[in-house]
């Protein structure tokens, strides 16, 4: 089974954007507040040249930072989740 997080904060509205459309697609995902975490946070950065972009989400390994719909239904269908 396919492994999504989506790291973000409570706050951020793009983050509430990218977890409503996963749940409107009934897509199962972690959800993970940078904010309460901070080696995630250290991740995220990790992840986007030093910068917490919010939401980053991981799908299987590919990581997508402050993703559209389309890239995220891109990605879903290139892990066989759409």
């Amino acid at each position: 089974m396919a492994s999504i997080k989506v790291f973000g904060a409570d706050w951020c509205s793009m983050t509430r954007k990218t977890l409503a459309y996963l749940q409107q697609r009934g897509i199962a995902y972690q959800y993970i507040n940078i904010d309460n975490d901070r080696e995630s946070a250290k991740w995220v950065a990790a992840q986007n040249d030093g910068r917490e972009r919010k939401p980053t989400v991981d799908i299987d390994g590919e990581v997508l930072s402050e993703p559209t719909n389309r890239e995220l239904d891109r990605a879903l269908a290139a892990h066989n989740l759409a």
